[in-house]
């Protein structure tokens, strides 16, 4: 397991970049931001403080531990192409991906039947070690360090990127539950889509989900 301080490349400059980021840099990680804008990414990383930094892209995946693809579902492809052109690959790298690829009003999947978005992050990042994870919690979970930890559930092929990114939800103050290999993504995205579509109806997602006692 990788030891303190780990070094993390965020591709996007949003709420999740800025949430995930602000938790690992209390951690002691160092933080690469990079973005389609430089200047946005300079806000970010003067939000972050500690030892965050605002790069290119080109320069924000060089030699981390683990990339975090905090850009929405329809930024992926571009997000992915630019970074392939500028530095020719992500191979053998952590790739965390926390996208959604659902219609934000009623939760349905846009992959085909069968397929998932991480399925199709692998595909156009060819060679990176692609880990689910952190993608049925909104951006205010790890904004606000008051709330109280929740299980992030992940699932990826390759075990040092399980134990990296297990290492990197600890540090955002929760708990990590490896589900299996990359090919459940599929039932995760699914589940991110039933809790989306029961919030925008109104509806507590947690109230939808019966109480199973602890086994541990």
């Amino acid at each position: 397991m990788k030891e303190l301080p780990m070094r993390i490349g965020i591709l996007g400059t949003g709420m999740l970049a800025s949430a995930l980021g602000s938790r690992w840099t209390r951690a002691g990680h160092e933080i690469a931001v990079a973005g389609r804008s430089l200047a946005k990414a300079q806000q970010v990383a003067a939000r972050l403080g500690g030892r965050a930094r605002a790069l290119t892209v080109r320069e924000a995946i060089v030699e981390v531990d683990a990339v975090l693809l905090a850009v929405p579902w329809s930024g992926v492809e571009d997000t992915l192409c630019r970074v392939e052109a500028f530095t020719g690959t992500l191979a053998g790298m952590t790739l965390i991906d926390p996208t959604n690829a659902v219609d934000h009003g009623v939760g349905v999947l846009h992959t085909p039947l069968g397929r998932s978005g991480a399925q199709r992050v692998a595909e156009l990042a060819p060679g990176a070690h692609v880990v689910k994870a952190f993608h049925l919690f909104p951006a205010q979970q790890w904004s606000d360090p008051a709330n109280p930890p929740v299980t992030v559930a992940i699932c990826g092929d390759h075990p040092d990127a399980l134990r990296v990114t297990e290492t990197l939800v600890r540090d955002a103050g929760a708990h990590a539950a490896v589900l299996g290999p990359l090919d459940r993504a599929r039932q995760l995205e699914e589940a991110a889509g039933f809790v989306i579509g029961l919030a925008f109806k109104g509806f507590d997602p947690r109230a939808a989900v019966p109480r199973v006692p602890a086994t541990r």
